[in-house]
């Protein structure tokens, strides 16, 4: 550290900074409220909110945790806010400088899902954006993020990285890769992060770094945008991969500076214009932040793929109209224009329109949103077209008392002070949308998939 801390900063200040704990921040879930909405219940709440200077939906926060862990109030749990370290909303900044309008994007590392369902949020839901997660038990958590955020135009995948350059060549308007690390910018948040640190690990984690940023590159559109990041410090984890990007491709490769990112985004500033980010600088995570231009294409490696039989089918017009209809019969709910409804037996998805050319050139794990099972009668909604689709205006509703909606979260019936009804109901807790229920007699039978469920210390 001493041999790469730049002139400006001392030891002294990095090892304090190293010592104290992190601020506590979240970012607002736009895609369920808005930031100004999410004030005025924070104000409600008591939460002391400053503002993150390089996102402008994130927030340091200082909350009374003491009764209620954030994780568990009622507006985590629906979806309407996210807990993520501040630096780590850098990058999906970083990736959307400028407002651009991407229609398809890889999250090349995608679990927990903090910066997939920020990108999400960025995309407004259109688009597609694939998440691909190496770890498969990672996959679940990732999963159950992106469903607790409403997050719909996402296709999830388990490989490791490196397949992405030679199976989808040239395919993406924009490529995240937070690369897996040493995470030497993690020790305020794990005291243990730096227990098995060696200079050899640092090393040999280089070289996969420089495999997953070359697939990355070539699984960008010329033109497109790639950010590369690490919750790492060290100078071979970070400049030296993407220099060795540059050495590999020459004048295929533009670094964009990130000086006007945010304000006083100087501090940071390397000479070639990437973040490289120490913890005293702005109080939070070390961290890592390169934005990459592709100025051309590059002839990807040769795979040989045999895929398998695709297991959905496309809906024709007629079932895609039918379907339209009984959903906004059921529940008052249009399907999204920028989506297609694909069959399996009797199974009823919603894809990405943008999804289709890359069906029959990768293997996804999940697709969409799964909206419906069919039977005899019509259709079985799924909880999904609740916290995707719903906005809770619609008037099959059921409003739930604070008692109700706990028991709710805990996967439980409820039986809500109101004149019972039939068939599949949007159910609401404070204005939000927290599921679909379906009245059995004078109870709500409860939808909420197993992944969701809490079970101790609510709201």
């Amino acid at each position: 550290m001493a041999a790469i801390l730049p002139k400006s900063l001392n030891m002294e200040d990095f090892i304090s900074a190293c010592q104290r704990p992190l601020r506590k921040s979240v970012r607002v879930n736009t895609l369920k409220l808005s930031v100004d909405a999410f004030l005025l219940r924070a104000k409600e709440k008591g939460w002391q909110l400053t503002p993150v200077p390089w996102c402008q939906d994130g927030f340091w926060i200082e909350a009374d945790e003491s009764v209620v862990p954030l994780g568990n109030t009622a507006e985590h749990m629906a979806g309407l806010f996210y807990i993520q370290e501040a630096s780590s909303m850098m990058p999906v900044s970083a990736l959307f400088m400028n407002n651009p309008n991407y229609d398809a994007v890889l999250d090349m590392a995608a679990a927990p899902g903090s910066k997939t369902t920020q990108v999400a949020a960025c995309m407004q839901n259109n688009g597609v954006l694939v998440a691909n997660e190496f770890s498969a038990s990672r996959v679940k958590v990732l999963h159950a993020n992106i469903e607790r955020c409403g997050v719909r135009n996402a296709a999830l995948s388990n490989y490791d990285g490196r397949v992405f350059g030679a199976w989808l060549p040239e395919h993406f308007d924009a490529v995240l890769i937070d690369a897996p690390c040493s995470g030497e910018g993690t020790v305020r948040k794990d005291a243990d992060a730096m227990k098995n640190w060696s200079k050899s690990s640092v090393l040999s984690i280089s070289e996969t770094q420089k495999d997953l940023i070359e697939s990355a590159f070539h699984a960008l559109k010329p033109g497109g945008v790639m950010v590369y990041s690490t919750c790492t410090l060290s100078i071979e984890e970070n400049q030296q991969v993407c220099h060795h990007l540059k050495e590999t491709f020459g004048d295929l490769v533009e670094f964009d500076s990130l000086k006007d990112l945010f304000p006083e985004a100087e501090k940071a500033l390397t000479e070639e214009g990437f973040l490289h980010i120490f913890p005293q600088v702005y109080d939070c995570e070390g961290f890592f932040v390169a934005r990459i231009r592709k100025t051309g294409s590059a002839t990807a490696p040769e795979v040989k793929k045999r895929l398998g039989k695709f297991p959905f089918t496309k809906a024709n017009d007629k079932t895609q109209q039918d379907i339209a209809q009984q959903l906004l019969a059921a529940l008052n709910i249009e399907l999204p224009e920028q989506s297609q409804v694909w069959l399996r037996d009797n199974d009823v998805w919603l894809f990405p329109a943008s999804l289709e050319p890359m069906l029959s050139e990768f293997k996804f794990s999940r697709m969409g949103i799964k909206i419906a099972e069919a039977h005899k009668k019509g259709y079985r909604w799924q909880h999904q077209v609740a916290t995707t689709l719903a906005t809770g205006n619609g008037t099959n509703n059921v409003a739930l008392s604070i008692e109700d909606a706990r028991e709710w979260f805990m996967g439980r019936d409820v039986r809500p002070d109101v004149q019972p009804g039939k068939g599949e109901v949007i159910v609401t807790y404070a204005n939000d949308v927290i599921g679909l229920g379906k009245w059995v007699g004078n109870r709500v039978k409860n939808g909420l998939p197993r992944e969701l469920v809490r079970d101790k210390n609510l709201f």
